[in-house]
């Protein structure tokens, strides 16, 4: 199961950081490989549901967002599915000095024939995509926070 586990600690404070990030809808502005997100449905609190459209690997893919946990201004957990995967993206906001260090944990799982490839994903050469969709998603995060 490749799993996408980064850290950014920002000079901005928590409340600022939680009310950027736990609207998904930022993600255009944070991760590159997002195309768009939509808000569907919902204020933004469990239950909220996003209309994702990333690219990756050089082909788009859409995804269904759900939030399925949120505590401001601490945690939210978002669930994704489509046909060829779910993923758990887990945001977690902790007061560093005056400022925030986030974390960020995403765990997909495959389905169908895909399923086959987890085994492989450990392996450097297969794993490679997964490891730099984190780092560019780690520095555009590190990017847009700054900014907050």
């Amino acid at each position: 199961m490749p799993v996408i586990d980064r850290s950014v600690t920002t000079a901005a404070d928590p409340q600022a950081v939680w009310a950027y990030l736990s609207d998904f809808t930022t993600t255009t502005e944070w991760d590159p490989g997002t195309v768009r997100t939509v808000r569907v449905s919902g204020d933004g609190g469990t239950g909220t549901t996003y209309e994702n459209t990333s690219r990756f690997m050089g082909r788009e893919t859409r995804l269904t967002y759900v939030v399925v946990a949120a505590s401001a201004p601490s945690r939210i957990q978002l669930r994704a599915e489509n046909d060829q995967l779910t993923a758990t993206d887990t945001i977690t906001f902790t007061p560093a000095g005056t400022g925030t260090l986030v974390h960020y944990r995403a765990e997909l799982v495959f389905k169908g024939w895909l399923r086959r490839l987890d085994p492989l994903l450990g392996l450097p050469v297969l794993g490679y995509p997964f490891k730099r969709l984190g780092d560019d998603a780690q520095r555009g995060m590190e990017r847009a926070l700054a900014r907050l």
